[in-house]
């Protein structure tokens, strides 16, 4: 399984358990609230979450891993993902 796929559903996984949970105690579950930031680099091609120098909108992207698409991703998870990025890379 690739790194970016691990770190995605641990997260889902996290706040899934996490409405079972409260619901199991009869409360509200809670929101989980993350900070997010933009990972350039990793987004499969048309999986991208805004435009980019290329591309006029999300999903545009053209080839997988262009440097200059970005997915958003919670914080701290970017520098986690093989080939991930903070800024926008040429190509």
């Amino acid at each position: 399984m690739k790194k970016s796929n691990a770190v995605l559903g641990s997260a889902m996984a996290v706040a899934l358990s996490m409405a079972l949970q409260a619901s199991a105690q009869g409360r509200p579950a809670p929101v989980p609230t993350f900070d997010y930031e933009k990972c350039y680099g990793i987004a499969k091609a048309g999986k991208n979450d805004c435009q980019t120098a290329n591309s006029s909108c999300a999903g545009t992207s053209r080839r997988n891993a262009q440097g200059d698409a970005w997915v958003y991703l919670p914080k701290g998870s970017c520098e986690k993902v093989v080939g991930g990025s903070l800024q926008p890379r040429q190509g």
